[in-house]
């Protein structure tokens, strides 16, 4: 575990990748409006834009709007006329975020519903039974478990699901911890692992914000 190493790579990598106004000011907004920040690394923002045009994504859902970082990764990597609709619970959350989008000049392929994300999804749907292309979720820890299961049924073959933070600084592989959040990503790795329409694999990270992971779900 050496946090300064870690720091020294990213900035290395950053310097190769800078991220551009519209990013950094995306965070700068979210930071000076009190949100926490929690919004995914530079790296994994390129990564989630580079594996959503991997899959040829038209139609993204998001769990977890945030200030609209992620959002705006995802939504670069769209085709003309694709969509992303990205869920957050938080009002002031989702407001930043519309700011965010807009002055990325995204507005017209992001779609931002407020509420709690477990009441929005039945309605999501009806309005897409078709299914998602792929569905990024970094939201409540707890609520993992009940997205994972609403995302196979808003999936279909070929769909990708990313899930955010499931490694815990390695308190994942402990099965005796207390943390509810440790819990129930657990809970949720196990429901990936056992789940026969999907191949599924977690992917370790390090940085700044220390030690973490990505679960990867491919559905067939």
């Amino acid at each position: 575990m050496n946090l300064d190493l870690w720091s020294t790579v990213t900035a290395y990598l950053d310097s190769l990748y800078p991220p551009d106004p519209a990013l950094t000011r995306a965070l700068e907004s979210s930071d000076a409006a009190g949100l926490p920040s929690i919004a995914v690394s530079h790296d994994d923002g390129r990564m989630l834009h580079l594996l959503a045009r991997q899959a040829k994504a038209r139609l993204i859902l998001e769990i977890g709007t945030l200030g609209g970082y992620s959002a705006i990764w995802l939504a670069r990597a769209l085709p003309a006329g694709g969509r992303i609709i990205t869920l957050e619970l938080e009002p002031n959350h989702a407001e930043v975020a519309r700011r965010n989008v807009e002055r990325a000049g995204l507005s017209d392929r992001v779609e931002i519903i407020v509420g709690p994300a477990l009441e929005s999804l039945p309605a999501l749907l009806r309005r897409y039974p078709q299914g998602f292309d792929m569905i990024f979720i970094d939201a409540d820890k707890t609520g993992y478990p009940g997205y994972w299961t609403w995302a196979m049924k808003l999936s279909h073959p070929g769909t990708l699901i990313v899930a955010d933070n499931v490694v815990r600084e390695g308190q994942v592989a402990n099965s005796n911890s207390t943390d509810p959040d440790v819990q129930a990503v657990r809970e949720y790795l196990s429901l990936a692992a056992s789940e026969p329409r999907v191949r599924a694999t977690v992917i370790q990270t390090v940085g700044p914000k220390g030690y973490d992971g990505m679960s990867l779900a491919l559905v067939l």
